[in-house]
């Protein structure tokens, strides 16, 4: 009775993660393909003694926008581009994968609204690694604020926090008071 699986495939893939990936440059081991919770990356074969690795940088993570005539990059000299990534916009080398400058767009939306915890900073939006937009503290990391819901000006009736969020339920929009200990609707 056969079960129906080519073996053979198994057997290849095997060999294709065999690929030859050099020496290590601090120790002379080999250097294999490995896995972390931040995905592939290349480490030496005599871990723990030796530390060495290298990161594995995809090259379609990011696509071109922009060149930016009259800028250069300071680390290479290369033109730097307007960037498409996967956490949103930036300035990055256009000599990648070589060159890995790259710059951060400062162009975060403000909500003009002053942090209720520390008082300093203001609110600003911020897009989490899965892609979701949330709302903390422009002091991070001295103040960690922060809020999943637009924020809006206005204080809670039942508690007196002075901010509240915008919340879309079933009956449509609704602010409730962004305080964790209180998150009354407000009427």
């Amino acid at each position: 009775m056969s079960s129906g699986i080519d073996h053979k495939l198994f057997s290849q893939h095997e060999h294709a993660l065999e690929q030859d990936h050099g020496d290590c440059p601090q120790c002379g081991h080999k250097l294999l393909l490995k896995h972390g919770k931040r995905g592939p990356f290349i480490g030496c074969s005599h871990y723990p003694e030796c530390d060495y690795l290298q990161p594995l940088h995809h090259h379609a993570d990011s696509s071109i926008k922009q060149v930016l005539d009259g800028t250069s990059c300071p680390e290479c000299g290369k033109q730097l581009a307007l960037k498409q990534g996967r956490y949103g916009m930036f300035v990055g080398c256009t000599g990648f994968p070589e060159c890995h400058h790259t710059e951060q767009i400062d162009d975060t939306p403000s909500t003009e609204l002053t942090c209720p915890k520390c008082k300093k900073g203001q609110l600003i939006e911020r897009t989490s690694r899965y892609g979701k937009s949330f709302y903390a503290c422009s002091s991070y990391p001295k103040c960690q604020f922060a809020v999943n819901h637009p924020p809006r000006q206005g204080n809670c009736q039942f508690c007196g926090f002075e901010l509240l969020v915008e919340r879309k339920m079933a009956s449509g929009k609704v602010l409730v008071c962004a305080s964790k200990k209180c998150g009354k609707k407000q009427q």
